[in-house]
């Protein structure tokens, strides 16, 4: 189906088997995902915004505009991209919530930016002046076309919320857009980013501002991958996936980050020029990667010295990485693939990757966040001065700020655009692909006006209630996650009528002519389970995870008493939900101390076992430093 360009969204296609809906046709208005926006907009912005100050990272578009530059610069040398991640988030948040006082810090920050953009467009603080690097000289390390890449970005969503605002961020990112494709184009460097993101930018810009050559350009970046432009370093030109062509790879490799960016660039380009081979080529990596490299949160990335892929099955939960900002490029990869092919495996990623990554990451007071996501910590952490800037991404509690603070502005951007991964539209219907309190109003291709509403304490419990405000004949579907065997599905006629049907995991979709009032209620069943790993995945052999809904739980020492590191399983006994929390029995195994580690002897027997509740996952190290592990060994 073809696309409108207005639909208040991050990924607006032209074409796809689905339409996304924007936030003007999608509102959470509570529940578990409204309670994180209202946080990520009362505090986490904010924090932010002071932070990108207190650091210099915003002064230094100042010193830029002063012509004092290289000194009093501060940050690392792709920090200008932290600025403009955080107006994106700014740019969503205004066309949520239309808070003035957000409208005026936007425009305060755009002026700033302005200032500092050279007559020829180019637009970056750390290249490019006397004193400085040379523009482009460094394109293994020098992040200028990964910063643009995110102005991009927050110029998209800014023409998507507010079009033909007269702030100037539109046209910065056009001048600079313009030299991009001066300098890049077909007859000009061939050269790519060591750090994949100006193809979304460039795509999505490209189709805001219907520029077909932002979009070729954009097509340029994604075939030259592979070509070997960038420099061999120690971890190889995978690293950069600069060592194999986007079409001939069967999975994601080298940094996370990078390959799940350029993963959902190369789905724009692709379905942009229909290209059949390289969007199948691409269907192929992901589902290798999700059935080989993909942490059970839906966390990516297990090598701390290259924030990398490990091999297949290389998942160990202890050396996990799973950078927050790979799980946000993995919804964006996977957001686009299910814009083009409809299948709701894309969504189950997604949901999994939101209620275990993204919603790990902040605090619960939206001030502190986790850069690495570990999903086993052998030794409980300092509590962090709210005041301090953490030099390493690994830290067993929430750090306010990092050196290297891609992550905070990457979750705020997300959190204030979500609602427009709620749901989608095709020529027949509505499809819910993740569960919360909504109002949902679209027009579909035919003039055909829908009007929903989704009441759900999800995931506290797995009932979902859509009730019809309006007449309309159309098909609403709602996706069913692979875990539900065993979902119903209610049909409740505003006349008293009531139908009952069975569902299998996958989209369980009814077509009828409803009348305002009707209802459709999912009911999930979220009660707790045992999930037990992949063999070949020997790190956690012998051990399993419990998870209830799409929520990973974790034992946590808080709870148990003392440190995790001897917790054993009771498998004779089933996960219990009590006082709303699920319940294990655990044991403490049996240990010994002695001078050599390796001995026939496995150990004493286990203690007694206690009842121990679990806590979600996102919510661990909330009450202090502790001890924490997913998977806990069965014997």
């Amino acid at each position: 189906m073809t696309m409108p360009n207005t639909t208040a969204a991050p990924v607006v296609p032209s074409r796809g088997r689905l339409r996304p809906l924007g936030q003007h046709e999608v509102r959470i208005t509570g529940g578990f995902w409204g309670s994180r926006q209202d946080v990520n907009h009362e505090a986490t912005l904010a924090h932010i915004g002071g932070r990108l100050e207190s650091e210099g990272w915003l002064p230094n578009f100042d010193l830029a505009a002063a012509g004092t530059l290289p000194d009093g610069r501060r940050g690392r040398e792709f920090s200008d991209s932290e600025v403009y991640k955080y107006l994106e988030g700014l740019a969503w948040e205004i066309g949520r919530t239309d808070d003035p006082a957000l409208e005026e810090r936007f425009r305060a920050v755009v002026a700033r930016i302005a200032a500092a953009q050279e007559p020829d467009g180019y637009l970056n603080t750390q290249f490019g002046r006397p004193g400085q690097g040379a523009r482009w000289s460094d394109l293994e390390w020098g992040h200028e076309l990964y910063c643009l890449g995110h102005l991009f970005q927050a110029a998209v969503a800014r023409e998507r919320t507010r079009p033909g605002a007269d702030d100037g961020l539109v046209e910065i990112a056009r001048r600079a857009a313009d030299m991009v494709c001066r300098e890049f184009g077909a007859d000009g460097r061939n050269a790519i980013c060591g750090h994949a993101v100006i193809e979304t930018g460039l795509a999505e810009l490209g189709r805001v501002l219907d520029e077909p050559r932002y979009l070729e350009q954009a097509h340029l970046f994604v075939e030259r991958h592979g070509q070997g432009t960038l420099r061999d370093i120690e971890w190889g030109r995978q690293y950069y996936q600069d060592d194999v062509a986007v079409r001939d790879a069967d999975v994601l490799r080298g940094h996370a980050v990078r390959a799940n960016y350029l993963a959902a660039g190369s789905v724009d380009v692709a379905v942009e020029h229909d290209d059949a081979a390289l969007l199948d080529a691409l269907r192929g990596q992901w589902e290798r990667t999700v059935a080989r490299r993909t942490y059970i949160t839906g966390g990516q990335g297990s090598h701390h010295q290259d924030e990398a892929f490990g091999l297949d099955w290389e998942l160990p939960p202890d050396r996990a990485y799973s950078e927050t900002c790979a799980g946000v490029g993995s919804i964006m990869f996977a957001w686009r693939m299910l814009l083009a092919d409809g299948d709701p495996r894309y969504a189950d990623l997604i949901e999994r990757t939101l209620f275990n990554v993204v919603a790990t990451s902040p605090s619960a007071d939206g001030r502190a966040f986790y850069y690495a996501n570990t999903l086993h910590q052998r030794v409980p952490g300092a509590v962090v001065d709210p005041g301090s800037t953490s030099p390493r991404a690994g830290s067993a509690l929430r750090a306010p700020w990092f050196d290297v603070s891609c992550c905070p502005p990457n979750v705020a951007r997300t959190l204030a655009s979500l609602d427009a991964y709620i749901a989608t539209a095709d020529d027949d219907g509505i499809q819910l692909h993740q569960y919360a309190d909504a109002s949902i109003r679209t027009t579909l291709a035919d003039g055909r006006d829908v009007a929903l509403h989704v009441e759900t304490r999800y995931p506290d419990d797995g009932v979902v209630r859509v009730v019809v405000h309006e007449p309309a004949e159309f098909a609403l579907g709602l996706r069913v996650p692979a875990w539900a065997s065993g979902a119903s599905l209610q049909i409740e006629g505003a006349n008293g009528s009531v139908q009952d049907h069975v569902v299998e995991p996958g989209m369980a979709t009814v077509r009828r002519a409803f009348a305002a009032g009707d209802a459709v209620v999912l009911t999930l069943p979220v009660a707790p389970r045992v999930s037990h790993p992949d063999a070949r995945i020997d790190a956690v052999r012998g051990a399993v995870a419990i998870e209830r809904g799409p929520e990973v739980l974790a034992l946590e020492s808080v709870d148990f008493g003392c440190d995790i590191a001897d917790a054993v399983l009771d498998l004779t006994a089933e996960p219990i939900e009590r006082d709303g929390r699920v319940w294990v029995r655990v044991a403490r195994r049996g240990s010994r101390d002695a001078g050599w580690p390796y001995d026939s002897d496995a150990g004493g027997p286990a203690e007694r076992h206690v009842e121990v509740p679990l806590v979600p996952y996102h919510s661990w190290a909330e009450r202090g430093p502790s001890t924490m592990r997913v998977w806990i060994p069965t014997a």
